[in-house]
């Protein structure tokens, strides 16, 4: 019998930026900052600043009636975004 440890694959951790909940990176819906504005990222690789939601609908919420999203991206977000993110819950 073979005694040499068995090698678990990394998996990348973050953190909601409402609830603060630590999941693995996959479970997790990316927002990014992009010249249009707010968008969701499915692939989690769009280039620019990102930040995670999970899948709480009171998290979603609070994305769009607060300013969270504005200080997680280091923007102010639009109207629009708010609209688009809305869409994107129902």
């Amino acid at each position: 019998m073979d005694n040499t440890p068995v090698k678990r694959k990394h998996v990348p951790v973050r953190t909601c930026v409402v609830c603060r909940q630590k999941d693995a990176k996959r479970t997790l819906t990316r927002l990014v900052r992009t010249i249009d504005g707010v968008q969701i990222d499915p692939t989690g690789k769009l280039n620019g600043r990102g930040a995670y939601v999970c899948d709480d609908p009171a998290c979603w919420e609070r994305i769009v009636k607060t300013s969270i999203l504005n200080r997680a991206l280091k923007m102010n977000i639009t109207d629009q975004d708010r609209k688009r993110l809305q869409q994107a819950m129902s």
